[in-house]
């Protein structure tokens, strides 16, 4: 089931991984051999990290005043239905951003909160379409401070009280921004510190700080059940190499990676998330999970111990890639 799911874009992904290869200069030895090495790590499980990281499109024109206000896309563009995923995880995402409900005895928590535009419908509704109750929402966690995943935030801090948590330097960022869509900034509240343990009833997520998407990134650690089978998720805070491109900058996003490979080991993940369906076919698994399984069959979103290690690898491996072939150290 996983193989089918990832095989268009691993065709894609690998075959453009593949022409880099051949195309890096002859004497550049080092970076052929980490992308070498992503490939391997992704195999078909992870051609989107690896499409976007290995092989970086140039970063879109910057806005300016004269471009105009961003308008919304249509919502035919990005809707999709709620689904439960595992026995007390759920996907309230877009067919392109994720966010996720993770419903413990004292009430929810959120991570992630979409663009403003998608926090109603997709959050709010799709957690009274799944019977789930949004006024238990007790905590929202942001991965990093940018509006695909934060702009939704201040919706819920207002409407339902919801503690919001946010990397230190994240918050300062958003701060900054008065203006962004959604009601303006969520209301300083929670810094997270690195390794600290949030407990909601019968439910306790790690938090880690992972700077480098964002100086405040932040990826997690936490319990869910399939079936009653109790199983620990691995949470990617941040992917992209959309910061300025400067080898320090790598450098921390490369420890980073190298943290959550050994996090998630030691803590025996064998499901690993994201907040971009890219990066982990949320829209495509979740979808999938509402499908009858033979006993003992693994859920769509299940990549194994090896595989979870492997998806932080492919990022520490394309990021050391594009430090060589940018910096050449």
């Amino acid at each position: 089931m996983k193989r089918a799911i990832a095989a268009g874009l691993a065709l894609a992904a690998g075959l453009g991984v593949s022409q880099a290869l051949a195309q890096a200069p002859a004497n550049d030895a080092a970076v052929q051999a980490h992308l070498a090495a992503a490939k391997a790590a992704s195999g078909l499980d992870f051609a989107g990290i690896l499409g976007v990281t290995c092989l970086p499109d140039a970063p879109p024109p910057a806005r300016t005043a004269a471009s105009g206000p961003r308008s919304d896309p249509p919502r035919s563009a990005w809707y999709a239905r709620p689904q439960q995923v595992f026995d007390d995880l759920y996907w309230v995402g877009t067919r392109i951003h994720s966010a996720w409900a993770l419903k413990t005895s004292g009430g929810i928590i959120i991570i992630d909160t979409l663009y403003a535009y998608a926090a109603q419908p997709e959050i709010v509704d799709g957690l009274k379409a799944l019977k789930l109750d949004p006024k238990t929402i007790k905590y929202v966690i942001i991965s990093h401070g940018h509006g695909d995943h934060d702009q939704g935030a201040r919706l819920l801090q207002d409407r339902f009280g919801a503690h919001v948590i946010m990397g230190g330097p994240d918050w300062d960022v958003v701060a900054a921004q008065p203006n962004m869509p959604g009601g303006g900034p969520p209301k300083r509240d929670i810094a997270a510190t690195d390794g600290q343990k949030l407990t909601l009833g019968d439910t306790t997520v790690t938090i880690y700080a992972t700077p480098g998407h964002t100086l405040g990134t932040l990826s997690l650690i936490f319990p869910v059940k399939d079936h009653g089978r109790p199983l620990t998720v691995a949470y990617s805070g941040g992917t992209a190499f959309n910061f300025r491109h400067e080898p320090s900058r790598f450098d921390i996003y490369i420890a980073s990676q190298r943290k959550m490979e050994k996090v998630a080991a030691d803590a025996g993940a064998t499901v690993v998330l994201s907040n971009h369906s890219i990066f982990d076919n949320a829209y495509e698994r979740a979808r999938l999970a509402r499908l009858p399984r033979l006993k003992g069959e693994p859920g769509p979103f299940e990549v194994g111990a090896g595989g979870v290690v492997r998806y932080f690898k492919v990022l520490e491996e394309c990021a050391t890639a594009v430090k060589l072939k940018e910096f050449g150290a």
